[in-house]
């Protein structure tokens, strides 16, 4: 096809290099077995599951090119998530000849002169289905449903789009994200029976990470994850330490850990910024543009994380808050630029989508599998082959998990009991996705109030990638943590997992001749989990104590006593380490040096 229905240019390539399988033009491998299916069996409904950042705008406007070309339709809809994704939905279709009008309203009835069609959005249909019905009766209507499980998230919602579409001549949806996890169906998706009697979700194609990554068509993605050692009250008053991601406490321990570690008044997020910055320098070496996304839990949070961002790059970042009406043009603005860093509340589903995004840090406590995948999808898409992502999040087992199962694919199940898996990863989410991606401030604030985070410290953890685990702890700021941060930008997948051996393997050989009797020391006992933690938290008050008595950051009295005392950060310190690290606090009180 070199000429559209309206004489403009034809699409573009997805990007210069081709997929590893196979090539078409101007089309990836998968894009055009995908529409090679679709052609053959011209079917009414269609279901195509591909991974963020795999290019499923691309392929939903060549099938669109292709009817309208065939005349089997002469209308096109566009059901979007977000207003922004209206705007973006449009100016793609403007490239390969396809008007679309995005600024369509329900009052007007109907749509500028010179469009072929409207990108809406969900609640838009959801308000006026009726309206949108006759306007698909009038007409032989293709609809595309971009990310189409926001169909299954509210009754009114999917009702809506079946009252409105259903006498559309054909259907295409797609979805890059696994399917929210309730028993509400979703419109215009085919679910079948499995072995168990549960019905799920039946894909007509489908193209994972896992694929999307071997063809060089999304970018490998490093976590990295830190830990380090938190303090905050309860609402009775007593006051808890323990060390970010320790397997043996509670889930209320771990969640307010992780949100003490969130706090922008602590170290750790500090800390962690600045080790997002150096890992963005280190990729802007070779990719110049790369930018950052920090995606915060609330407004608050963003404005002081950005204020932290300003001290350590000297640049004032981009600020994306939900009740913005100037978020859009915001994003676009920061997606045009070479600006480093852009801060975003929540918005991290389908409504940010810029290319150059290549390291990400994960600071909101929202920890479902749709808003992780969505979240960690902003910085996967590939625009020339060896561009690489990192993303950096707390080291807490809920998303330990979900970054070691990037490449997991799951159906939508009907049928499913409420109370399945422990883990909560098939139980219904929390809120809906909308929910998800704007301020709750009503849940917040009464969230916030049961604790009150009293200091944090950050201390590198480990490297996720592939489902493998690389590194060995260390220091913020050390051998051990720029071993990593300082990593090539442009690699491909293979290239990261061999880079990432041999650094831990440097490691273990520098660990090794720093103590190179240890292997010849009998085995040691079994560790007392217990103790090390009322040591851990007897540590934690003392030096809260010292830092009240000195004015001395909490983190710079830490760092004195380990170069003092020697050994790990806090939450490796064996028994005798973190005794040592007391006995020299108590000399300091009675003004012993």
């Amino acid at each position: 096809m070199t000429e559209t229905l309206f004489g403009g240019p034809t699409l573009p390539p997805a990007y210069p290099e081709r997929a590893a399988w196979g090539t078409a033009p101007k089309l990836r491998a998968w894009q055009q077995e995908a529409l090679d299916l679709y052609l053959r069996n011209s079917p009414r409904d269609f279901l195509a599951v591909a991974t963020p950042g795999a290019g499923k705008t691309t392929f939903a406007l060549r099938v669109a090119s292709t009817l309208i070309d065939s005349g089997a339709v002469n209308r096109v809809t566009i059901v979007a998530p977000t207003d922004h994704l209206k705007r973006q939905w449009a100016d793609a279709a403007a490239k390969v000849g396809i008007a679309i009008d995005p600024n369509f309203k329900n009052s007007d009835g109907q749509h500028g002169r010179g469009f072929i069609g409207v990108a809406v959005t969900y609640a838009q249909v959801a308000s006026k289905p009726l309206l949108h019905r006759a306007k698909t009766e009038a007409a032989r209507t293709l609809v595309i449903l971009d990310e189409i499980h926001h169909g299954g998230e509210a009754l009114s919602w999917g009702d809506g789009l079946r009252e409105a579409f259903d006498p559309a001549v054909r259907r295409l949806s797609l979805t890059g994200t696994p399917f929210r996890s309730d028993t509400s169906p979703i419109p215009f998706v085919e679910y079948a029976e499995d072995r168990d009697g549960i019905r799920r979700s039946k894909a007509d194609y489908t193209y994972g990470y896992g694929n999307a990554l071997r063809d060089h068509v999304v970018r490998p993605v490093m976590f990295m994850a830190y830990s380090g050692q938190m303090r905050w009250r309860t609402s009775a008053g007593e006051e808890m330490a323990a060390s970010l991601g320790e397997a043996a406490v509670t889930k209320d321990i771990t969640s307010h850990a992780w949100r003490t570690a969130l706090n922008p008044a602590g170290e750790w997020i500090p800390a962690v910024l600045a080790g997002a910055d150096r890992r963005l320098s280190e990729v802007r070496r070779t990719v110049p543009d790369a930018g950052g996304l920090v995606i915060a839990t609330d407004h608050e949070d963003a404005r002081a994380y950005a204020g932290q961002l300003k001290r350590i790059t000297g640049e004032s970042p981009t600020v994306i808050l939900s009740d913005d009406a100037k978020a859009s043009s915001k994003i676009e603005e920061f997606t045009a630029s070479e600006k480093r860093w852009m801060v975003a509340v929540r918005m991290v589903s389908e409504g940010v989508d810029v290319p150059r995004l290549s390291v990400g840090v994960y600071a909101t406590s929202t920890s479902t599998p749709l808003f992780f995948a969505q979240a960690v999808g902003r910085f996967v898409r590939a625009r020339k082959r060896g561009e690489t992502a990192s993303v950096f999040l707390p080291s807490v087992p809920q998303l330990m998990a979900l970054a070691n199962s990037m490449e997991a694919e799951r159906d939508h199940a009907l049928d499913r009991p409420e109370k399945e898996d422990a883990d909560g990863l098939f139980n219904p989410e929390d809120s809906l996705m909308a929910e998800a991606n704007r301020e709750d401030k009503a849940s917040d604030s009464l969230t916030k109030g049961k604790f009150e985070a009293l200091d944090s410290q950050a201390s590198f953890d480990r490297v996720l990638f592939d489902g493998g685990e690389f590194g060995t702890g260390g220091e913020v700021g050390s051998d051990d943590e720029m071993d990593f941060l300082g990593i090539p930008g442009l690699l491909d997948a293979e290239q990261v997992g061999t880079l990432l051996r041999q650094r831990q393997h440097e490691q273990l050989n520098r660990k090794n001749r720093k103590a190179p009797a240890a292997a010849e020391s009998p085995a040691p006992a079994i560790p007392d989990h217990r103790m090390l933690m009322d040591l851990r938290n007897e540590l934690a008050k003392n030096v809260a104590a010292w830092s009240a008595r000195t004015g001395t950051p909490h983190g710079v009295v830490h760092t004195k006593l380990r170069t003092v005392c020697g050994g790990p950060p806090v939450a490796q310190a064996n028994e005798e380490q973190l005794q040592s690290r007391l006995r020299k606090l108590q000399d300091w009180f009675i003004g012993r040096k």
